[in-house]
């Protein structure tokens, strides 16, 4: 049997308007050099979901690292810290963006790493992956898991979300993976239609796939809307897509 290992710890890294901000990150053991992926945490917070996420990523091969959006919000149980997130009415989009910039150039800048980097992110996480890589041009590939609120009814502007992701279509940067369930209401299956209709009016590199049987959240393990085929088959297009587009 292959000797197998990885380190797994908590850093600080950069973000935006240069505050410090927690992150966990994971990697095999080794030299490397590996490819890295960014993970953005969902509305739910910056728990074990996520920490169990990173270090999937490290158990195939990968440098991953996410990065606490609620760190500025405070320290406590992640579901604690993510309801007054809630009630802070979530976190601005610019701020977003400054964060995951600044995980993406952590990673890059570790000398374990091959310097491609992917981004994921599940639900408000999907949205953001999405948002983020419409407003950079420092990473490969991004994974959009059922990002709700993409696409954002005239009524649902808030200041600290002003422009909806869909209408940054354009100058999307990289190619995309899009993973959705048929039975999911953010986004509707009438959403990830507009989703992938602005992407081929722009001739972007992109790859949806949607699976009936699935709500929103299905990768979800510890809760009752997993469905477990759907996501067995989801993360194999997840590894086929970074394997590809990631490799050194």
């Amino acid at each position: 049997m292959a000797y197998e290992s990885m380190i797994a710890e908590s850093v600080s890294v950069q973000g935006h308007k240069g505050e410090m901000i927690s992150a966990y990150t994971a990697r095999p053991m080794g030299a490397g050099p590996f490819p890295g992926v960014v993970l953005i945490h969902h509305l739910p917070g910056w728990g074990e979901f996520y920490r169990e996420m990173t270090r999937k990523f490290a158990h195939h091969g990968y440098a991953a690292i996410s990065h606490n959006l609620y760190h500025r919000i405070g320290e406590g149980h992640a579901d604690d810290v993510a309801a007054k997130a809630r009630a802070e009415g979530g976190v601005a989009d610019d701020q977003v963006i400054g964060d995951t910039e600044g995980a993406v150039q952590w990673l890059k800048a570790q000398p374990y790493c091959n310097g491609k980097i992917g981004v994921i992110g599940s639900c408000s996480g999907g949205r953001q992956a999405f948002l983020y890589a419409c407003n950079t041009d420092s990473i490969d590939a991004v994974v959009e898991l059922w990002g709700g609120r993409v696409v954002q009814a005239e009524d649902d502007r808030p200041a600290k979300q002003p422009v909806p992701p869909i209408d940054m279509t354009k100058t999307l940067s990289c190619p995309i993976l899009g993973i959705f369930g048929n039975e999911d209401r953010s986004p509707s299956p009438e959403q990830v239609d507009q989703h992938e209709a602005e992407l081929k009016k722009h001739g972007k590199d992109y790859d949806f796939h949607r699976y009936d049987g699935a709500g929103h959240g299905f990768f979800y393990y510890h809760r009752p809307m997993y469905r477990v085929e759907q996501a067995l088959d989801g993360w194999e297009k997840i590894f086929a897509f970074f394997g590809q587009r990631l490799a050194g």
